[in-house]
């Protein structure tokens, strides 16, 4: 059987009224037709079962974007209007998920607030609105346009000299998609930046010493990634680190 990558979903409210979890179809497409595992989407509260219970249950696990932020209470901050709106049943699964698939070597890769979440359980904190610091760039989603318009690819991201993501790409310098409003104030003391937009904002991250994969991008890599080439080479990477992870615990 295929490796199992669990991705964790968003809480929403269909019509205003009909409450759901839903996860976009470009992640479960790049996890079934780029990593070749099969998604399964995970009900984004802890009220369903353990943190251990998933693990079992699946072999990696990507934390997707969303709409709501990480609480400020997660990294020691006061809450503020400039913090948007939350998800304190997500917060209460993805961040002790992250701490215990790094320990466990379990691979995970956070995109856009999954990568805020991967900084926050590792101790890291976040920046409430990037683009009111001084010199930063306004890396939101536009308002308007079409599906295609808004993902398009925005701004270069460089990565360090030898570093996994160097390694992944190929490339030092690399062509993505901005579309977050929050971003890493102070790094987790394990989290390492390895990528930056051209205005300093880190996009890119590890963690030191961890023994799985531990790749995240505050980028949207699962917009066409079966086509990209930057997007395309980073679910590979993680899906043979999922098929190795699977096959090791396999052979226990």
């Amino acid at each position: 059987m295929r490796p199992v990558i669990g991705i964790i979903s968003n809480s929403y409210e269909m019509n205003d009224q009909y409450p759901v979890f839903a996860a976009g179809t470009m992640n479960t497409e790049a996890v079934a037709h780029v990593c070749r595992c099969m998604p399964m989407i995970i009900p984004a509260t802890p009220k369903y079962g353990t943190v251990e219970e998933l693990m079992a249950l699946c072999d990696g696990f990507i934390l997707t974007g969303a709409q709501p932020n990480v609480h400020p209470s997660e990294y020691g901050h006061e809450e503020t209007e400039a913090h948007g709106s939350f998800d304190r049943d997500r917060d209460a699964l993805a961040l002790p998920l992250v701490r215990a698939c790094v320990e466990a070597g379990q691979p995970v890769m956070g995109i856009c607030r999954g990568f805020q979440e991967v900084n926050v359980a590792m101790g890291g904190t976040l920046h409430p609105e990037i683009r009111e610091l001084d010199g930063r760039n306004n890396h939101r989603m536009p308002p308007d346009g079409t599906l295609a318009e808004k993902f398009e690819l925005r701004h270069d991201v460089e990565v360090s000299e030898d570093g996994p993501f160097h390694k992944i790409f190929g490339a030092k310098r690399v062509f993505t998609n901005t579309l977050h409003g929050q971003g890493i104030c102070q790094p987790g003391p394990r989290v390492v930046i390895d990528g930056r937009a051209d205005d300093g904002t880190p996009e890119a991250i590890y963690i030191k010493d961890a023994p799985g994969f531990t790749c995240s991008v505050q980028w949207h890599p699962e917009w066409n990634t079966a086509n990209d080439p930057v997007s395309r080479p980073l679910f590979e990477a993680f899906g043979d680190a999922v098929r190795a992870f699977k096959s090791a615990r396999t052979d226990r």
